[in-house]
Order: C-alpha cells, then sequence, then structure tokens
C-alpha cells in the first residue's frame, strides 16, 4: 500500500422525509419506498434464481456491492435457512466503503427490519467488527454461513478479492451519486471472480452499467421493476466469456499436518472446524509450549498502513474471534496491551500517527504517561498506545484446546522425510514407519520445514525458505507480589510485562542469535529483569531485590525468515505440499489466520485475506 493512505469513514444515516435510512454522504437512501425486504427477495434473490440455483451444490458465494444495513445478507441467510435442499455451506462477500458502527447498525435495523428476522439481526450485529480497513470473516450457524465484509473503498478492495463468485448483488447507491462503484474498471474487478454459469441482479438498470456488463461477458436483460421502478436487471455468464477462477472441489479428503505447535493447531483446528478428517504428527513436545505460562497478543500500527501492519491486524483480529469462543480454561483474557514508546520524544509523532490513521478508539488510541499508568495499575516509564483488543493467552492450553477439536488424531513420531505419491503426500518417520498420508499435507514445523523440504528436492527453488534460522529465547516469571499484584494491561515497549497469572508475570523476552540450545538462565533473566524495569517508573525499586538465575521461567525457539514474516501457502510446484512455518515471535498473530487461510483455500471458500496480503506470505 502506497503512503497515501485514506481512513474509513464511517456511514452518517439519517432519516428522510418518507422516513426511509437516507446517507448524508451520498445524498441517497438505503432502501426503495416500497417494503424493504421486499426488494431485497425480489431483485437480487430472484433476480440471481435463488433458491433455485443452488440446490445440490456442497457450496454456493455470492458477492454484493454495497452492504449497508445488511438488508441483502439477512434474506439470503433466512432463504438458506428455509430451504430443506440448500448448499452445506453459503458465503456472501460484501464491499462496503462506508460501514455503520455497532450501534448505528442494530439501531437501523431495529427500525427498519421485520420482526422475524430480527433474531438473525442481532446474531449479526453481535459480531459486527470494529471499524478497520480491510476484511472481515463472520461466521453464522457453526461456520455453514460466512459473510466477509471488505471494509475499504470499493475500487481499492474489489481487485484485492480473492474468491469464486456464483451470484452478484449490485446494490450500490444510484450511479449518479456513487458512480465509482459502477465505473467499467471496478466491474471489471469484481467479474473476473465469476463462475462459468454466474449470475447478476440489481435494482438499477442504467445504459451505461448494461454496457459494461455486456462488455464484461454477461447476457443482461431487462425485467420488471420493484418499488416503484420501471425496471430491474439480470444477468448470467455467457457460455463464451473468459473463464474466472478455478478453485478446488471440497472432496473431503484427509489433510495431514506434521507440527503441533502454534502453526500446525491453528492449521488443524481450521480444517476440523470445516469437517475434515486432520492428522497432525507430533515429536512429543506438544508443540514445544509445556509450560509456557502466558504470552501477549498485541497488533502493530504504521502511519502509511503498510502490508506488517495490515497482517498483523488480520491476524489479532481472527485469533479474537476464533479464541474467545474457546472453553473458559483455554480462553484468552482481552485485558488490552498498553504499548509505550521507545521514548518519551517519540510520544507526540505516536499520537500523530493515531490520529491518523483514523481507526476506532476503543480498539487503539494514544494516551499520555498518566493515563497510560492508570490503564496498567502501575506508574509506567512512559505514554504510548491503548490497544483495547490485546489478549493475554495461554499458549499451551490453546494448543490442547485446538487440537482436541474433533475431527483431529495427533499422531506421535518425528517426520524426516516425505514421499510425493500418486495421490499426494507420505510422512515418514527415521525408521521407515509410515506416519501420514493424505493428499494435502501441511509443513507446520517450524525451523524443521527446510530440511524436509531439502529431502524432496524442493528447497532450492526457495531461496527465502532456505534462510531460515532459529532463533532462541526465553522468558522470566517474576512474583506477582513483588509488582503489588502486576499490571492490569499486557505493558509493551522494549520487552513485554503481563497481568498476573497464578500468581507470576510473564517477564521477556530474549533474542539468542546462534545459540546451541534454548535454556532459562541468569543471562537470560538479568535481560529479561532489566527490560521490565524499564516498562516502570519505579521498575528498578521494585524488582531490585530479585536476583537472576533463581527465577522460574520458559524457554523456546522462533523460526524465522527474511522479513520476519511467515511463509503460508501452497509450495510451488508440489501440489497438495502446504507450509504454515516462520512464524517468528509472532506465533499467536499468525496461528488463527494461516490456519483459516489454508483451511479456505482447501475448501474453495473466499479467502479471509487480500491477494496483495496473499502475496506476501506466499512460500517462495
Amino acid at each position: 500500500m502506497s503512503t497515501s493512505y485514506t481512513p474509513l469513514q464511517p456511514a452518517a444515516p439519517a432519516l428522510d422525509s418518507e422516513g426511509r435510512l437516507y446517507s448524508a454522504i451520498y445524498q441517497d437512501v438505503y432502501h426503495s419506498r416500497a417494503e424493504p425486504l421486499g426488494q431485497a427477495r425480489v431483485v437480487f434473490l430472484r433476480g440471481n434464481g435463488l433458491p433455485q440455483r443452488w440446490r445440490g451444490r456442497g457450496r454456493f458465494t455470492v458477492c454484493e456491492t454495497g452492504f449497508g444495513m445488511g438488508l441483502n445478507f439477512l434474506a439470503l441467510w433466512q432463504a438458506w435457512r428455509d430451504d430443506p435442499q440448500r448448499p452445506r455451506r453459503l458465503h456472501m462477500v460484501s464491499i462496503e466503503g462506508h460501514p455503520f458502527d455497532r450501534e448505528a447498525l442494530r439501531q437501523a435495523l431495529r427500525d427498519h427490519l421485520p420482526e422475524a428476522l430480527q433474531a438473525l439481526a442481532g446474531q449479526l450485529t453481535d459480531q459486527w467488527p470494529p471499524l478497520l480497513p480491510g476484511l472481515h470473516r463472520l461466521e453464522f450457524e457453526g461456520g455453514s454461513v460466512t459473510l466477509t465484509l471488505a471494509f475499504g473503498q470499493a475500487d481499492a478492495v474489489a481487485p484485492r478479492l480473492a474468491a469464486r463468485v456464483d451470484a452478484y448483488f449490485l446494490d450500490g447507491f444510484a450511479p449518479r451519486h456513487n458512480p465509482a462503484m459502477w465505473a467499467p474498471e471496478m466491474l471489471a474487478d469484481l467479474m473476473r471472480l465469476a463462475a462459468p454459469d454466474a449470475t447478476l441482479a440489481s435494482w438499477t438498470s442504467v445504459g451505461s452499467v448494461r454496457r459494461a456488463l455486456a462488455e464484461l461477458g454477461f447476457e443482461v436483460r431487462r425485467e420488471p421493476g420493484y418499488g416503484g421502478k420501471w425496471h430491474m436487471i439480470s444477468g448470467v455468464r455467457s457460455p463464451t466469456a473468459p473463464q474466472g477462477p478455478a478453485l478446488p472441489d471440497d472432496d473431503g479428503a484427509p489433510v495431514v499436518v506434521i507440527g503441533a505447535g502454534l502453526a500446525g493447531a491453528g492449521v488443524a483446528h481450521a480444517l476440523a472446524l470445516r469437517g475434515r478428517e486432520v492428522v497432525v504428527i507430533d515429536p512429543g513436545s506438544a508443540g514445544g509450549h509445556k509450560g509456557h505460562l502466558a504470552a501477549a497478543l498485541t497488533p502493530l500500527i504504521a502511519r502509511d498502513d503498510n502490508p506488517r501492519a495490515r497482517l498483523s491486524r488480520a491476524g489479532s483480529q481472527r485469533a479474537l474471534r476464533r479464541w474467545l469462543a474457546l472453553d473458559q480454561e483455554a480462553a484468552p483474557l482481552r485485558c488490552g496491551t498498553l504499548q509505550l514508546e521507545r521514548d518519551a520524544g517519540r510520544a507526540a509523532a505516536l499520537a500523530d500517527t493515531v490520529t491518523a490513521l483514523g481507526f476506532p478508539s476503543d480498539w487503539v488510541r494514544a494516551v499520555d504517561g498518566a493515563e497510560a499508568s492508570r490503564l496498567a495499575g502501575l506508574p509506567v516509564a512512559r505514554g504510548g498506545a491503548f490497544f483495547g483488543d490485546g489478549l493475554l493467552v495461554r499458549p499451551d492450553r490453546v494448543v490442547a484446546r485446538l487440537l482436541a477439536e474433533p475431527g483431529i488424531t495427533v499422531v506421535a513420531g518425528r517426520a524426516v522425510g516425505l514421499v510425493r505419491t500418486d495421490g499426494g503426500w507420505r510422512a515418514h518417520a527415521q525408521d521407515g514407519t509410515l506416519l501420514g498420508e493424505a493428499p494435502h499435507l501441511v509443513l507446520a514445523n517450524a525451523a524443521g520445514a527446510p530440511a524436509l523440504l531439502s529431502g524432496c528436492g524442493l528447497l532450492d527453488s526457495l531461496p527465502r525458505m532456505a534462510q531460515m534460522h532459529a532463533l532462541a529465547g526465553e522468558v522470566t516469571l517474576l512474583p506477582a507480589a513483588s509488582l503489588a499484584g502486576g499490571p492490569r494491561c499486557v505493558v509493551g515497549g522494549d520487552g513485554y510485562l503481563l497481568p498476573a497469572v497464578d500468581g507470576w508475570c510473564v517477564a521477556g523476552s530474549t533474542y539468542v542469535h546462534g545459540a546451541a540450545e534454548s535454556r532459562v538462565g541468569e543471562a537470560g533473566q538479568r535481560v529479561n529483569l532489566g527490560k521490565a524495569a524499564g516498562l516502570l517508573a519505579d521498575g528498578t525499586s521494585r524488582l531490585d531485590a530479585l536476583a537472576p538465575g533463581t527465577l522460574p521461567g520458559w524457554a523456546g525457539w522462533r523460526a524465522v525468515l527474511p522479513g520476519r514474516l511467515p511463509a503460508v501457502g501452497q509450495v510451488p510446484r508440489a501440489p497438495g505440499l502446504w507450509l504454515a512455518t516462520g512464524y517468528a515471535s509472532r506465533g499467536l498473530s499468525w496461528s488463527a489466520l494461516a490456519g483459516d487461510v489454508i483451511a479456505a483455500q482447501l475448501c474453495g471458500e473466499p479467502l479471509p485475506l487480500e491477494s496483495d496480503l496473499l502475496a506476501q506470505l506466499a512460500p517462495r
């Protein structure tokens, strides 16, 4: 993304003289003069031949321009519920440049939606995401119905979507009020996603739109309109039109995952939630997180909202949605994170960055030293930024719970070799024992992945993977009593200090290059005590009595790739072989997101991440 970042502008709804919801931005109404749900059913469902067209399919995907109040989505969802011949999975991808905030959406749906749909509307608003640019995946009906909200201007968002679309709901504000939504270039970006038999429908029938769609390969016809309009349009993709993206058929075949840490557990869990059988090969160390008491998950921000910041935000939001629903023992604590500036002189620049981004204040806001200390419950060294969605995670418990999902089988063993077969891939142990075999195999074994790639002749074509290295590190447990019970939120900066868990506060962490082993020791504890002291205004006096080398802790390894972004996706020229590795020190940020990216690709779903960000993670 260029430095010409534009903040997301929320909706500015009002009521017109007839009591209809009205956009002050576009000077147009959100729905017709007639009953709004009728427009959704007549124009968009019937105009796309639904529900008849989806019957007999395993999945069906709709792409919409202009989410607005969500009437079309709610009507689609209700139609899916009412149809005994519905597809197993229903997906909608919807672009919205000016989304409602949660309470405004809740009020609009209460005021303008029939009682019959209020229960579904409540589920929608309960999951409504913060107003952050990018893709937001919402899941309903146990994951059988998904809504991927694309927040941002259509001409910027549409080229980045990855999906195969069966039906289009073209429902932006009128072309004369919002011409960018109907521009031929924007429509072309959407129609490149069309399935061979894709259909479309819209309430607008202006000639420029019809001509643009015809040039993009659709046979468009005018039909009687609805709600006082003379005409609407519907269309079907011409058999001679260029083909859209090919997606795999979800045949339900099992998947083998090598590695049972955060990476492997995230992939296995995402696949199991979609009904896939998964075999996880674990060398017996529970992914290396046994004894890892607690860790923090905090997004990054950057003034230009660069790819690293966008990926970090996407990862933290995916983990939040995936993991807060886990059992109470495994669910993270949404305590917030106070990210301190490295020195007081940078505080003004940080405050300017937060203002320029225009993110919701309950997601991130700049705080001075006094407010920072109030949030932490301890006197901290300086101000910074407070992230409301900062999480304290128990890694060992999260991994154990993810791997306990029905459909996952954990097999003890260490894979030392891969063999490509006509039907997929096999993993075997040192003695030749077959550990797992499936059409698809995922390497999620951190720094062990390059050796397996090398063994089957694939590493030479992956120079970035060939540069992976293992980096040792440790965290130190500090008695919460020495910190007046510990901070109330995660405190980060040069190092971090976590709220108390079982009477201990985790402080970290060290980064040791070229280490022969990763272990807890006096030198590492001295570093971590120094980092913790540097976060607190009175840190030295509070922690002076603690002797390095006498404290408990945990040590592990990080698998680091150049650029410190992971490798997530299918290995080039190796169909069925996937990578989910190189998570460095942000395993919590990547686990749920990478799992859903791989599972969505394997199951033919719209992808939960933009194509330019997927390219940043592609194995190479």
